[in-house]
């Protein structure tokens, strides 16, 4: 069936139509605890696109589920039938009128783009959910969602003035104001109902987040018979939306945001309601439990995160003043520098993903993330909802919108045995009562979906959720749009996600320390919340997801190859397990930036699987030529040397055919240039004596001594780095020794040198990456029985020593003590030569953060170095593109150079004169190097010229 539906949806929709494996995999599952497998996806071009689907479905009876950024949270973004992805096409702002202050979109587009939009006219669109870099419009009208300006701006239903709608049968709407545009009979069914909807609405008169169910109170003439807001919030279960005229408000000029300490959540709840005759525009809450050690709060237990706006700086400060002394707090901090607020509201705006782990590392899932009650109530619901947990021996951390009285929390639910999925009901149906009891509603953001439309007689009663029956009948009488939601329900305990996969743990190389060794367990991490999907790296130096930002596809993004991952588990959808076809293809665009591992808000580490999977995949089989080529890049590198070609290698590869017949042999991208190699290596001229004269010239003093590594690409192909590094740190009063190196006769052996492995893990030869690694641990002993540290120049093998080797060898302790050593040359300056006083340089500097330092290393140690020598200037985010052998291999060229191009390129092309170019890895520096025409240097360069 399956195929001919798409071979009848190809015949009529210019858009693009795959009912393959990998389209299906990948939308199995949105942010919910949910997952159904789809028939195949279409995306449509235009609403006549999104008419031809729903009207072929509708008479094959087929369901339908449109779908935004995938960010919900109930169940509603997944569906057995066709999935309408709106994201590829229909995703552009069609008109801004800003003496309107009005817009029309398309359901595709993203949030954070309508925002860019609007803002030069000083207008902005209210709502702002936490997800709103990948969360789109359609999907916000959807679920009517609200986020934390709620207080001021209201919900989405607030901010929609007109919607094109295409209902089930393909025929077309336009709602507004009045009953224009209504599909036929629904103007009687709410005539006749008049009574019943009134009372049945009336408990919830002073619920500012009423969002479940379906708002027929908007239909009544007292209420001006708006369709537009009444569809709001109907879960594409009455038609999918094409167009949307919204409704924009004046951005404040200035912003101030004041962060309030209070002993605890039910203190900060209890305040809340308490700040909003103050008209600010967020109350949001959190407690300690999802706040890092390091965030800079105020001294207290919980927070308040009120905003306040003002024409002026001045004005919002002394808003957001004149809060703090109303409140009665344990401490308080008043930020109104626009980049400290972006700091801390990142904090508030990642409780999405952390509420994901609990303090132990354990899972905690949703299912009850966003209930409201009025926000007097908060305090006390927030007590008996803490009671509540105690009684089934469940943890959660609250947060969330307390200025409306919405929570949202994570349950650390055990959804993978029948016991505990018999745990997760009885908890859901008494806490819908207790919801019910302080008169709040199951859903205050996000929607019914699955997770909580069975239990909506609960909060309306039996004649109520009745009447939504006859509603959706009226609209949709076969049943196709968005079956099992809202109306009809499934039940909140089927087709969870976690059923498919396997209970025993897989057979991996990887020993997954933070997830019990269980590779499944890994791949649970991701939760769907979708931070990888964001369209620029911003402001905030982040890297994840630069493949994502250059082809768009969910495919290439960590979320769509974490659900693949999941899919090959579960054996359903991806049958072939390692051998998948469709999971390498995801994975082959993984530069292994290493980005997720700290941006993504639950650590997902895409970087680590990718190198699981590829070890499994060509386990017993021939592998690409470019994992030959470039994953054995120590060994050609080493042979170089000790065959002393380095001039005759240099010399073929200037000769144009021969580096184009090395290139196609390689596997390497044909528009590569192959990097130079060093006449001599560092560690090579250092054994001859350049060690000798280092320490001979080195001023007396009693700095400790560190062990400098000489990896491959420093060693081989940038030597002059090491010797920079060298003069620096003798300068500043250490002493500068090498690894030992196994010797042969009176000449070290050039294979007897340390490596990290890291060429090895990249290509998912994780057998011989383990064997060079214990190689390494063997010749480091007698430096791990010291205390000397370990300084690495290039810092994607600092960061495989850091966590690469010991995830890889976790029961060998030397891998843990190794790690544990290793410094980036700007920490072993700071840590120990801490009096010493650096050149100083006053020049501006561009470039970029390498990728893995970000993401395992930090650069704070850096930054700080940088501004004492007077290099002035932020380095881009982002990620390089060129990321090791990812650049060089055929095939990834455009992608490498459009990760250049977002934003280390413009930076380096818009640099003035007199502008350093700084870039610790060599593929950076390379990158730079080859699409600028531009030599960019290592800080310890730039330091050893200072010297003089």
């Amino acid at each position: 069936m399956a195929d001919d539906i798409g071979r009848a949806l190809r015949d009529v929709v210019r858009g693009d139509v795959d009912f393959g494996i990998g389209a299906r995999a990948l939308h199995t599952m949105d942010a919910s605890n949910y997952r159904r497998v789809p028939l195949g996806v279409v995306a449509p071009k235009d609403a006549d696109d999104v008419r031809a689907t729903l009207a072929l479905c509708a008479e094959r009876n087929v369901p339908v589920v449109g779908r935004g950024g995938g960010t919900s949270i109930a169940g509603q973004a997944t569906g057995t039938g066709v999935v309408v992805d709106f994201t590829r096409y229909m995703n552009r702002v069609l008109d801004l009128d800003p003496a309107a202050g009005t817009a029309v979109v398309q359901p595709g587009l993203v949030l954070d783009r309508l925002q860019a939009a609007a803002s030069p006219h000083g207008l902005r669109f209210g709502p702002d959910p936490s997800t709103h870099s990948r969360c789109t419009l359609g999907g916000m009208i959807g679920n009517n969602s609200c986020g934390s300006h709620s207080v001021a701006w209201g919900t989405t239903a607030d901010s929609v003035a007109a919607l094109s709608v295409v209902g089930a049968d393909g025929a077309a709407y336009r709602l507004g104001q009045g009953w224009d545009g209504a599909p036929q009979g629904l103007r009687a069914l709410v005539e006749r109902e008049l009574a019943t909807i009134r009372t049945g609405f009336a408990p919830f008169a002073g619920l500012p987040r009423r969002i479940s169910g379906y708002a027929v109170d908007a239909l009544l003439p007292e209420n001006g018979t708006d369709l537009a807001r009444f569809f709001c919030g109907t879960e594409g279960t009455l038609g999918l939306v094409t167009e949307a005229t919204v409704k924009l408000v004046g951005a404040p000029i200035a912003k101030a945001l004041a962060v309030l300490g209070y002993p605890d959540e039910s203190a900060a709840a209890e305040a809340a309601a308490g700040l909003l005759p103050y008209g600010p525009l967020t109350v949001e809450g959190m407690a300690a439990d999802l706040v890092p050690a390091d965030s800079g709060l105020p001294k207290g237990g919980a927070w308040l995160f009120v905003e306040t706006g003002g024409a002026t700086p001045g004005e919002a400060r002394a808003a957001a003043e004149g809060i703090v002394r109303a409140a009665d707090v344990v401490d308080a901090l008043v930020v109104d520098d626009p980049a400290g607020q972006r700091r801390l509201w990142r904090i508030r705006e990642d409780a999405s993903g952390t509420a994901t782990r609990m303090p132990d590392g354990s899972e905690a899932w949703p299912g009850w993330e966003d209930c409201a009650v009025p926000p007097a109530r908060l305090g006390p619901y927030l007590r008996e909802f803490r009671g509540l947990l105690r009684e089934h021996g469940l943890r959660g951390t609250p947060y969330g919108h307390f200025g409306d009285g919405c929570i949202h929390v994570r349950i650390d639910f055990d959804l993978l045995t029948e016991a505990g999925i018999g745990r997760f009901r009885r908890f859901s149906e008494e806490l819908a009562v207790l919801v019910a009891a302080h008169g709040g509603s199951l859903s205050g953001e996000h929607g019914d979906g699955q997770a909580r439309a069975e239990l909506l007689p609960t909060m309306y009663g039996s004649e109520l959720v009745g009447l939504f029956e006859r509603v959706k009948g009226v609209w949709d009488p076969a049943d196709v749009l968005n079956p099992g939601m809202l109306v009809r329900p499934a039940r909140l305990d089927e087709n969870l996600r976690f059923a498919v996969l396997p209970r025993e743990p897989v057979d991996v190389v990887f020993g997954y320390p933070h997830d019990g060794g269980d590779f499944s367990a890994a791949v649970r991490r991701c939760v769907g919340v979708a931070k990888c999907r964001t369209e620029s790296a911003g402001s905030g130096g982040g890297v994840m997801c630069p493949s994502f930002r250059a082809t768009g596809e969910e495919a290439h993004s960590t979320r769509g190859r974490a659900r693949l991952l999941h899919e090959m588990l579960a054996g359903e959808v991806v049958t072939d397990g390692w051998r998948s076809e469709e999971v390498r293809d995801a994975l082959d665009l993984c530069l292994s930036c290493k980005g997720c591992r700290s941006d993504c808000p639950v650590g997902v580490d895409m970087a680590t699987y990718k190198a699981e999977f590829l070890h499994h995949h060509y386990e017993g089989r021939r592998r690409p030529m470019a994992h030959y080529a470039m994953g054995w890049l120590p060994r050609w590198l080493r042979l170089v040397e000790r065959t002393r070609t380095a001039g005759i290698v240099n010399c073929l590869g200037g000769v144009r055919a021969l580096a184009g017949l090395a290139k196609r042999v390689g596997g390497i991208a044909g528009e590569r240039e192959i990097p130079r190699v060093a006449r001599g290596t560092f560690s090579g001229a250092w054994h001859r004596g350049l060690g000798r004269r280092f320490a001979a010239a080195r001023a007396r003093g009693d700095g400790p001594e560190v062990v400098l590594w000489p990896d491959t690409f420093t060693d081989h192909l940038a030597p002059q780095v090491a010797q920079a590094a060298t003069r620096v740190l003798e300068a500043a009063g250490l002493a500068v020794a090498l690894p030992p190196t196994r010797t042969h006769g009176r000449t070290p052996a050039v294979r007897g040198r340390v490596c990290c492995g890291l060429t090895y893990v990249s290509t998912g030869q994780l057998d011989r990456a383990r064997a060079v690694q214990r190689r390494t641990l063997d010749l480091m002993e007698p430096v791990l029985a010291g205390e000397r540290p370990v300084v690495v120049l290039e810092p994607s093998c600092a960061a495989a020593l850091r966590t690469d080797l010991p995830e890889l060898l976790p029961d060998d302790p030397r891998a843990r003590r190794l790690a544990d050593r290793v410094v980036t040359f700007a920490e072993a300056l700071e840590r120990y030569a801490p009096q010493w006083t650096p050149p100083r340089i006053d020049r501006p500097v561009v470039g970029q953060t390498h990728c893995h330092q970000h993401a395992v290393l930090g650069d704070a140690a850096d930054r700080r170095l940088r501004e004492r020598v007077g290099l002035e200037g932020e380095l881009s985010g982002g990620c390089c593109g060129l990321a090791g052998n990812f650049g060089f291999e055929k095939g990834h060229y455009e992608v490498s150079v459009a990760c250049a191009e977002e934003a280390l390129l413009p930076a380096v092309r818009e640099a003035g004169d007199g502008t350093l170019v700084l870039a610790d890895g060599f593929s950076c520096r390379t990158q730079v190097e080859q699409l600028a025409g531009v030599r960019a240097r290592h800080l310890a360069e730039i330091l050893a010229d200072g010297l003089g």
